[in-house]
């Protein structure tokens, strides 16, 4: 759905939208694109760190670019029995997630073991599409980097991705439920997607901040959603219960 997030399909917005990953648990390839526009590179900011305005982001330095895969597939999958959350600490905010293993086992394992990592932290949201989506988890923060190995998750043919929904990024020519490391977060009402892209579970606590996020693109960019500022993933962290 996006790599690049370019993320989206055919209509023209989401021509543009994600770009995640590749085949199965042990394919070899990661995020390669997706079907959206050419990739554009974010440069760092300069800026002094501030302190945030009420309802605001803090202001941050735009961290380095990490390297593109190296990550090692999880051994299992989680609980099924169990509720699992992944908190991301951001600089407008936290955002918690709560995992849904049921629908994807394979997806949700992979995510919390690359939260437990460390893979995320120091990352940031390289596209953000007012009103449509906004999408991290590019170690690059090019729209085209992920873990070094991607897993399938087939959607159910009656998914929506609906205002709160998180889900995993890919490239346009990979199979449907496909994902590396790269994922969205939806802020449209209702964005309208094919049931191709992995669902990841749903923001249970922290959606306005990801309202506030989703502010943050540059309207004139259209679906490629240049960010006006440095929205950085300070740290993520599994929440067993």
């Amino acid at each position: 759905m996006f790599r690049r997030l370019a993320p989206l399909l055919c209509i023209l917005a989401f021509a543009l939208l994600l770009a995640a990953c590749g085949d199965d648990d042990e394919s070899g390839s990661s995020d390669s694109g997706s079907t959206a526009p050419a990739e554009t590179e974010t440069k760092a900011e300069t800026t002094a760190e501030e302190p945030a305005e009420e309802g605001g982001c803090q202001e941050v330095d735009q961290p380095e670019p990490k390297p593109d895969g190296g990550a090692k597939p999880p051994k299992g999958k989680l609980d099924p029995g169990k509720t699992y959350q992944v908190v991301l600490e951001t600089n407008c905010g936290d955002i918690t997630i709560r995992l849904d293993q049921k629908v994807s086992p394979k997806t949700t394992a992979s995510f919390a073991n690359l939260a437990e990592t460390g893979f995320y932290d120091d990352t940031f949201f390289h596209r953000i599409v007012p009103g449509f989506v906004i999408q991290g988890g590019d170690p690059t923060g090019t729209g085209t980097g992920g873990p070094g190995y991607s897993t399938v998750d087939v959607p159910p043919r009656n998914a929506r991705y609906v205002q709160g929904v998180v889900a995993m990024a890919k490239a346009g020519n990979e199979p449907p439920g496909t994902s590396g490391s790269q994922f969205y977060v939806v802020t449209a009402p209702d964005a309208q997607l094919p049931p191709d892209y992995a669902l990841l579970g749903k923001v249970v606590k922290g959606q306005d901040v990801v309202d506030t996020i989703g502010e943050l693109g540059d309207p004139a960019s259209g679906g490629l959603g240049t960010p006006l500022q440095p929205v950085v993933i300070e740290k993520a962290s599994v929440v067993e219960r």
